[in-house]
């Protein structure tokens, strides 16, 4: 080999192994923010940035968005777990979870639960139905079990929904924080389970899915 061509081909040697290699969003996945009127709106997304990070997913979240795949769903009795990192701290509480009971999330009917804990020790249940309503399934409350940021600004906290033939559970790092009625709010538990990271966020998500008692 020529010295010219020897150096071309070390230069671009150089130059593949110094590019960074580039997370593949999760395949089957579909984001909707909350701005947006479908999952299909082309700028409904905006800079959210959601991808395959190994076994699990991560989330940067300039607006609140769920994100979800039609091929996960859940119904009867089931378990479904997540486990949530915060890498950094918001300017303001925001909180980050579990979604699950979901029917036409990229329509305009769009229904599910939602269970999510904050960086300020507090964890929500809510329940959205169309557009823009939402109602709380249980009262917003502070909880130990629920972890707050370290001195680095991370904290790592595994949320579980339990669905049973007449209740359903809610626990944070193994601690039961609530349990509702299979009724009433609560009562559709059936359908499409997701992550929703509400805005100015960034959130590592290991050990997703469902399993069944």
């Amino acid at each position: 080999m020529k010295r010219g061509a020897f150096a071309a081909a070390a230069w671009l040697v150089i130059v593949l192994l110094a590019v960074p290699s580039i997370a593949q969003p999760p395949k089957n996945w579909l984001v909707r923010a909350d701005r947006s009127t479908s999952a299909t709106d082309p700028d409904g997304a905006g800079n959210i940035k959601f991808s395959s990070t190994g076994a699990g997913f991560h989330a940067t979240t300039p607006q609140a968005a769920v994100f979800w795949s039609p091929e996960n769903t859940a119904s009867g009795s089931y378990s479904l777990k997540g486990t949530f990192m915060l890498n950094k701290p918001s300017g303001h509480t925001n909180y980050y979870g579990l979604v699950f009971g979901g029917k036409d999330l990229g329509g305009s009917q769009q229904s599910y639960l939602y269970f999510l804990v904050a960086q300020d020790g507090t964890w929500l249940l809510k329940k959205r139905d169309g557009d823009r309503s939402t109602e709380d399934v249980a009262p917003r409350a502070i909880n130990a079990a629920v972890k707050k940021p370290d001195a680095q600004g991370k904290s790592v906290n595994a949320l579980e929904v339990r669905v049973g033939a007449s209740a359903v559970e809610y626990f944070v790092n193994g601690t039961l924080v609530t349990t509702t009625p299979r009724k009433g709010a609560a009562a559709n538990t059936d359908g499409i389970y997701g992550i929703r990271v509400n805005h100015l966020l960034d959130v590592q998500v290991d050990g997703f899915g469902v399993s069944k008692p």
